[in-house]
């Protein structure tokens, strides 16, 4: 039994590196136009987060905007993986505590569902890293991925 289920494992571990990169590319690209909707409107980046009382709106808004925009390269290289989706994941649950959160859960009604998602996402970047098609292991890992 114990050598089926290994077989079962190497048999579903080869896709996951392609999955890997896959996701971390579209989740990158769902924060592009967000991010160059912030720098392309800074004033109004700054009005909006003070009108959603988040607080010290202008550093904010200047720390968020520079964290998504570096997330979106640093992702899709597959570099600093880690340390950067646990930073997203910061900026995630801020978006969801101070803009998505009155409206409940549905996306249809500006709500936390797809926020979370990327959460979720980027957690899971942040446990497994960016995989076998990724700077980080070219310059950084020593292990040999499955």
């Amino acid at each position: 039994m114990k050598n089926i289920l290994a077989e079962v494992f190497v048999l579903f571990s080869y896709p996951k590196n392609i999955i890997l990169v896959v996701c971390r590319i579209v989740i990158a690209y769902g924060f592009s136009l967000p991010a160059l909707l912030k720098i392309n409107d800074m004033k109004g980046t700054i009005s909006w987060f003070e009108s959603v009382s988040i607080p010290f709106p202008t550093l904010v808004a200047y720390m968020v905007t520079g964290v998504e925009s570096l997330g979106i390269i640093l992702l899709i290289l597959g570099l600093f993986t880690r340390y950067i989706s646990i930073v997203l994941g910061f900026v995630m649950i801020g978006a969801i505590i101070f803009v998505h959160l009155p409206h409940g859960f549905s996306a249809n009604n500006g709500g936390f569902e797809i926020p979370l998602y990327y959460l979720a996402f980027l957690i899971i970047f942040a446990t497994f890293g960016a995989g076998k098609y990724s700077l980080d292991r070219l310059l950084f890992e020593k292990v040999k991925y499955e």
